[in-house]
């Protein structure tokens, strides 16, 4: 076996590289930015000054070349795929997969379409994330969702979540956090019989997504399971059966 090195890697083994809002948040397991969350290693890059109000309030058009040098510092250590710790940053979907010579998934967004295709055509995803007044058409279309296929509930009425990662009190209590979460996915599923399955748009949200699926018994789907399923593709395994 032959390993071979690039000038300026430093470290190797990491097929997913996943770029970090520079922000004070608390992460629990299951959480992107918590590398217990997966069963294969990660590296992580935080993008300095890039602030969760930059991106998700101001919708700042800047930080789009921010976000391209740090995926390519994280390509130089050899990551072959790109995901972000914020579904906001699919405003820059575009832009850094044309930037980018790898697969990249900014934002838990893009499995909606996917979704979609495997419901009825009058049934709806229900998306639940951080903070769904700023969950604009802009990040719609940049990730080609239908609006109209879509209900969005946001945390703002919520105290433990929202302050710990939109507010950043720099606290959170888990088992507040879930029933947080718990309550506004029943409340999402509730408002509109046709929906069918919950996205968890907001990267802080898998560690709850067990809680909700049991809550309301449909598909649940999330950061982590994007980012599962391009790792699959990433590291194909020989199949061993029995002849």
């Amino acid at each position: 076996m032959i390993y071979r090195v690039e000038k300026g890697q430093y470290s190797a083994g990491q097929a997913i590289g996943i770029l970090l809002l520079d922000a004070m948040l608390p992460l629990a397991p299951g959480d992107v930015a918590n590398a217990t969350s997966y069963p294969f290693p990660v590296i992580y890059k935080t993008v300095k000054s890039a602030s969760s109000h930059r991106l998700i309030f101001e919708r700042d058009p800047e930080l789009a070349q921010p976000f391209i040098d740090a995926g390519l510092e994280l390509i130089q250590q050899g990551v072959r795929a790109i995901t972000s710790d914020c579904g906001f940053m699919a405003l820059f979907q575009e832009q850094l997969a044309e930037a980018l010579p790898v697969p990249v998934m900014l934002s838990s967004l893009l499995q909606v379409p996917f979704i979609h295709r495997m419901l009825r055509k009058n049934e709806k995803v229900g998306i639940l994330t951080a903070q769904g007044q700023n969950l604009t058409a802009r990040h719609f279309e940049a990730t080609g969702i239908d609006a109209s296929t879509v209900v969005v509930l946001g945390m703002e009425e919520t105290e433990n979540f929202y302050g710990a990662f939109i507010t950043e009190t720099g606290v959170l209590d888990t088992d507040i956090a879930r029933d947080e979460i718990v309550g506004q996915a029943k409340k999402l599923v509730s408002s509109d019989p046709s929906i069918k399955a919950i996205l968890l748009e907001c990267s802080n949200m898998p560690p709850y997504a067990y809680a909700v699926q049991e809550a309301v018994g449909l598909p649940v789907f999330d950061f982590n399971t994007m980012i599962n399923y391009v790792f699959s593709a990433l590291e194909q395994r020989p199949y061993q059966g029995y002849v």
